[in-house]
């Protein structure tokens, strides 16, 4: 019985993983920039994957965090929750094991989530080939 649990802990958390990466990866090929994805397992009692993001203008922040909803609808990570759509400087999707956070760039130095969670384990996810054209 517990290895069948610890089974489906692990299958779980790949699957929050996988969500993170192609969360990431939506985010970026919609303009964002500095996106990074943070494996906060551990660290945070609330998520397991941080994706941050800096976004261009409040409208394309909006349009991402739209995207993202309809990726975890479609996926199974439907948002539980949404803050700041309304606002400019930083939206937050809450997909349980995973919190998508788009910032401006001025938010986005003002609350240093990268800084906060540095002891978090920083993600590949940019494929080998992307990163090299970059």
């Amino acid at each position: 019985m517990e290895a069948v649990n610890k089974s489906q802990g692990e299958d779980r958390i790949e699957a929050a993983r996988a969500f993170a990466i192609e969360a990431a990866r939506l985010a970026a090929n919609t303009r964002c920039h500095n996106v990074v994805v943070l494996d906060v397992r551990g660290l945070c009692p609330v998520a397991d994957f941080f994706v941050i993001a800096s976004g261009t203008s409040a409208r394309q922040m909006r349009t991402v965090v739209d995207e993202l909803q309809e990726l975890g609808d479609s996926r199974g990570y439907s948002p539980m929750g949404r803050s700041g759509y309304d606002g400019e400087t930083w939206m937050l999707l809450d997909c349980v094991d995973v919190l998508v956070h788009v910032f401006n760039k001025t938010a986005r130095h003002y609350y240093d989530l990268d800084g906060l969670w540095g002891d978090a384990r920083r993600v590949q996810w940019v494929e080998k080939a992307a990163a090299a054209a970059r």
